[in-house]
């Protein structure tokens, strides 16, 4: 496992060593301004051997290149529209593209963005309607980007998530990109696997709130990291315009970076991202022997907004206080989900 200290007033113990206010080992990380770069994402596309010399702090093996670009139309052309039961038991009711479309669900404006939402002008009935898209493919290793105008907001009763997840799940494994309930501020990223799976004092700035990603011991919570800045889910997301959210998958690691609309690197957006020059992920889970990779497969890539059930349907009275049930509140409040929509301006699948 490793592991990353704060420094101590007397310097980091043996054998690590300091950088720039953190210890860190260096047969997997290089100390390049006082920054910490993974060694796995700068030229052996996510092994942990090499010396690369002195020009990884810019190495152009870092970079990706090919891959898919998904905006307008073409961006449910690559999803299938699940219709079954909610596997997290929320109150809702998923429909297919076709009564999605016809009831303005899903659509399209006129600057190219994708808008996905919920029902917010009748009565929940059976559960309030909403859409969960599931891609067509299944993809592995390589670079995720979404670039996201608007996420679903800070709303009681409400739980979206944007992830990937296997076929046979725990095995496989989950990565939870984006995803919070009710009125929570700051986004949860977090890895749902079967036995064998820790995480602990990883490199980056978010908070780690629990060790252990298998599902059966944590009651499904997993292994999660929550982000430090109130800029990087729900209504202050939207209020800042947006933003970017990274997640990259190689054989030695998962990371996720958020970057705010005002704050995005050059390079994020263009035909070769390079996520050697974004410094210190809000979540970083290495893979190794305390996570053998074998716990991810391939995996699908799934947006779902989802209302109550398995989480905020836990925690709905604690989060919303004096709101009565969660299902009688969704039910019956529909003007309160206005905000509830995800307004997409692309999403990329890059490979090196």
């Amino acid at each position: 496992m490793v592991a990353l200290f704060a420094v101590a007033l007397a310097g980091c113990p043996l054998p690590l060593k300091d950088c720039g206010g953190a210890c860190y080992l260096d047969n997997m990380y290089y100390c390049i301004d006082g920054n910490l770069i993974t060694k796995s994402l700068c030229g052996d596309n996510g092994g942990h051997g090499g010396d690369h010399g002195g020009d990884h702090g810019n190495n152009n093996n870092c970079a990706y290149r090919s891959g898919d670009n998904w905006s307008g139309w073409n961006f449910y052309d690559q999803f299938n529209f699940f219709t079954a039961g909610d596997p997290t038991h929320g109150y809702v009711q998923f429909v297919d593209r076709d009564e999605a479309q016809s009831t303005g669900l899903i659509s399209v404006n006129e600057h190219g963005q994708t808008y996905m939402g919920v029902d917010h002008s009748n009565n929940g009935g059976n559960g309030r309607k909403a859409v969960r898209l599931e891609s067509k493919e299944q993809y592995g290793e390589g670079l995720y980007i979404l670039d996201l105008a608007h996420m679903p907001g800070s709303i009681c009763g409400t739980w979206p998530a944007f992830w990937t997840v296997g076929d046979n799940w725990p095995h496989g494994g989950e990565i939870d990109i984006i995803e919070g309930v009710n009125r929570e501020e700051t986004n949860a990223m977090t890895l749902h696997t079967n036995a064998g799976c820790f995480m602990n004092g990883q490199w980056q700035s978010g908070r780690t709130m629990q060790g252990n990603c298998d599902v059966v011991p944590t009651g499904n919570a997993g292994c999660g990291v929550q982000a430090n800045k109130p800029n990087t889910y729900g209504d202050n997301f939207n209020r800042n315009g947006g933003g970017v959210y990274a997640m990259e998958r190689t054989s030695g690691s998962i990371r996720v970076w958020f970057f705010p609309r005002n704050g995005i690197p050059g390079d994020v957006l263009s035909d070769s991202p390079n996520p050697c020059n974004w410094g210190q992920p809000y979540a970083d889970f290495p893979l190794g022997d305390n996570c053998p990779n074998n716990h991810f497969g391939n995996h699908r890539i799934v947006f779902d907004i989802t209302f109550c059930g398995d989480w905020a349907g836990a925690v709905f009275g604690q989060q919303c206080p004096g709101m009565g049930d969660c299902v009688n509140y969704v039910r019956n409040n529909p003007g309160d989900f206005a905000e509830s929509y995800w307004l997409i301006n692309s999403l990329k699948y890059l490979r090196r």
